[in-house]
């Protein structure tokens, strides 16, 4: 019993001097040294900020940098305990830092000097009236002297109360505290960044911040593929999670399709200041870590060599470089793997430069890019399609030897004008008042002869045509992993039937030969010319190769292709084999060789006497007032490696395409020697009736 008594007595002991020491240091807190420490904690700040992650690199299929990232600095403005009119006098120095550097600054504040006047007008200048309680009488003059007076600036040069108006104005509109900043400038130069860092206590409240911002190493290249990225807007703000309104984000192209994994993961950064706004010290909390890198199957040499053709090219023509000068400024041109299906180029024409968009691009570049039909934003590749022409002519071919309507030897003899239907005329009866005579396959292809494909449609029937053109994968997306892809439309009695229509014979007489409302993109078509020069197997088309995470670990092919279609909601492709005999693709891509190798090809002028054997088909497709030139191609032709396929809007002979095909092939295949250019092969314009 003694025992417990002295340990209870022991134990209340401890408490009481635990006790003892609390209020002793309690009381030094509070009262020895209470205003000490408060006077600290009145002075110090600490802050929380975001450490931006790198967006992940763009790659080529060699590992060469398309889309990279660059060191942008960000001049913010936080709240400190500074009265009006040091703010005031702060603003306008900071102001005379960035224009003596040639440095921009956000200012919406709707008047403009020499004369006063409001930058906006109607109903717009009435809003904004009514919305910041200003009388709608007011001059621009009124509504200055008043904005003035509310922001306490005593200074009598009107230029210079302007200026710290607008930062005034912007810092009401966002709001900043002492934790969140006023984004003065979004990137500023190396210059400005010298003088605030020297001068940092005449700038009080004023921080410099780092960020990557993404930059297009290859300046346009490969613009339309790679997309570009802007500011978030309120809706895709809200329909992405983990995003604030300082963010960018993907809006078209492979910066879209593949944002979650380019975007990378953001990190925290503590900064201790004191309550005048200078820094005293900063911690990294959360690592940022930069998004995964995207691997394209593109070569960015020849991707350089594909545009620069297709842009000579239609600069040629419009310029009366042919034998006659054309209103051209538009076109495309893919060049794919035949056994792989992947892109090794894709080229769009006009194109844009990527890297404006990035800070917010110019009404004036904007217009400049949008301007009518001709978009430079559209990608004509595979959001625009088009009637064929003659280049559809080895598809009905195919249908026609497969399902035994002629035989390779069998040959139809062209009168000029066919007996039948509408009596459609052949393009050379046009030209030339007479028809080509006897014609094979082979010779049918190499002379474009509409007359001999109106008697293979004939005999064998639009359903037919149907069966082999969808197993080509025509009037169908390829599924590339890329936002925006039309599939088009096949003509025939499939799409009639949706339509509620009736499809007449005279309808598969234009059919065949490429027009009726067969329009494919020149993706569909380079991808087709693929299924032709690699035995007929069917192939997938793709843009992308890989993505590598920032630990080096990658994602498999599959996953790009599942995440890819869940992005983009595509649907799987038609993979029926038709196992098309060995022997009816010979005699068809004998057909194509004897366009450029045989005299009276109308290709034999670009491609005689060239180093490497093209198969190849010419194609000139009526739409509306225009005639689109086409040239589809393989090479080499004993081994093929790669389809071409090229087309310019209203180039109106598909021969004069031919040289891009040409100079595309001649890059690929790393030619020595100069290429004569010879184009004296007669122009002509397949007229389809």
């Amino acid at each position: 019993m003694d025992n417990r008594n002295l340990r209870f007595n022991i134990l209340t002991v401890i408490v009481y001097i635990i006790g003892i020491i609390l209020l002793i240091r309690l009381f030094s807190l509070q009262i020895v040294h209470g205003e000490e420490y408060l006077e600290q904690s009145s002075s110090r700040l600490t802050r929380e900020t975001t450490i931006f992650a790198a967006r992940g690199n763009i790659l080529d299929r060699n590992g060469n940098i398309l889309a990279g990232t660059k060191t942008q600095y960000i001049l913010e403005l936080y709240k400190s305990k500074i009265d009006s009119n040091t703010l005031n006098n702060t603003l306008l120095e900071v102001i005379k830092v960035l224009e003596a550097n040639g440095d921009t600054y956000k200012d919406s504040f709707p008047i403009e000097l020499n004369p006063v006047r409001f930058g906006i007008n109607g109903e717009k200048l009435k809003n904004w009236l009514t919305d910041n309680d200003l009388d709608e009488n007011l001059s621009a003059k009124d509504v200055l002297q008043k904005y003035k007076e509310k922001y306490e600036i005593n200074n009598d040069n009107i230029e210079e109360v302007r200026k710290i108006i607008g930062i005034r104005y912007g810092i009401e509109e966002e709001r900043y505290t002492s934790m969140s900043a006023y984004i003065i400038s979004k990137n500023i130069s190396k210059e400005s960044v010298a003088v605030f860092e020297e001068r940092n206590l005449e700038f009080p409240g004023i921080a410099i911040s780092t960020a990557p911002v993404r930059t297009y190493i290859k300046g346009s290249l490969a613009s339309h593929t790679l997309g570009y990225i802007g500011g978030i807007n309120e809706e895709e703000l809200k329909n992405n999670k983990g995003y604030s309104m300082n963010d960018y984000i993907g809006k078209t192209g492979i910066e879209y399709v593949f944002e979650p994994y380019l975007r990378g993961e953001n990190g925290t950064k503590q900064t201790d200041m004191s309550i005048d706004g200078t820094t005293t010290g900063e911690y990294i909390t959360a690592e940022a870590v930069q998004g995964s890198d995207v691997v394209l199957t593109i070569d960015a040499n020849l991707q350089q060599a594909t545009e620069t053709a297709l842009k000579n090219n239609i600069q040629k023509i419009s310029t009366g470089g042919f034998a006659e000068q054309r209103d051209v400024s538009a076109g495309a041109a893919v060049v794919l793997d035949v056994k792989t299906g992947e892109v090794l180029a894709l080229a769009s024409y006009p194109d844009f430069e990527p890297e404006l968009f990035v800070n917010g691009i110019s009404t004036e570049k904007w217009n400049e890019y949008t301007q009518g039909e001709k978009s430079a934003l559209v990608n004509r590749t595979i959001q625009s399609a088009y009637a064929p022409g003659s280049i559809f002519k080895m598809v009905s071919a195919i249908a026609g030897l497969e399902t035994g309507a002629i035989t390779a030897t069998e040959t139809v003899y062209d009168t000029g004008v066919y007996p039948k239907g509408y009596n459609p005329r052949c393009w050379i009866y046009t030209r030339e008042g007479r028809g080509h005579g006897a014609l094979n396959v082979s010779g049918a292809i190499k002379n474009s002869c509409n007359y001999y494909f109106y008697e293979v449609i004939t005999r064998m029937g639009i359903e037919n045509l149907e069966k082999y053109a969808t197993y080509f994968g025509l009037g169908q997306k390829t599924n590339i992993e890329l936002p925006g892809e039309v599939s088009g439309t096949l003509a025939g009695k499939t799409l009639y039937d949706k339509l509620g229509e009736t499809w007449y014979y005279g309808n598969s007489l234009s059919a065949v030969i490429g027009q009726a409302e067969n329009n494919f993109t020149p993706l569909q078509m380079a991808r087709y010319i693929a299924i032709l020069a690699n035995g007929g197997e069917n192939i997938q088309v793709s843009i992308v190769k890989d993505i590598i995470n920032s630990d080096g670990t990658s994602l498999g092919g599959n996953q790009i292709q599942n995440y890819a279609k869940e992005k983009l909601n595509l649907e799987e492709i038609n993979k029926e084999d038709l196992d098309i005999k060995k022997e009816n693709l010979d005699v068809v891509l004998e057909g194509m060789k004897s366009v450029t190798t045989e005299s009276g090809g109308t290709a034999y002028g670009v491609f005689r006497d060239f180093d490497i054997e093209v198969g190849g088909k010419t194609g000139s497709a009526e739409a509306g007032d225009e005639v689109n030139a086409w040239f589809a191609g393989f090479a080499p032709y004993e081994n093929p490696e790669i389809a071409i396929v090229v087309m310019v809007e209203n180039g109106s002979h598909g021969s004069y395409t031919a040289e891009v095909v040409r100079d595309i092939v001649e890059e690929h295949f790393k030619l020595k020697e100069d290429i004569a250019e010879d184009v004296t092969a007669k122009p002509y314009t397949e007229q389809q009736n």
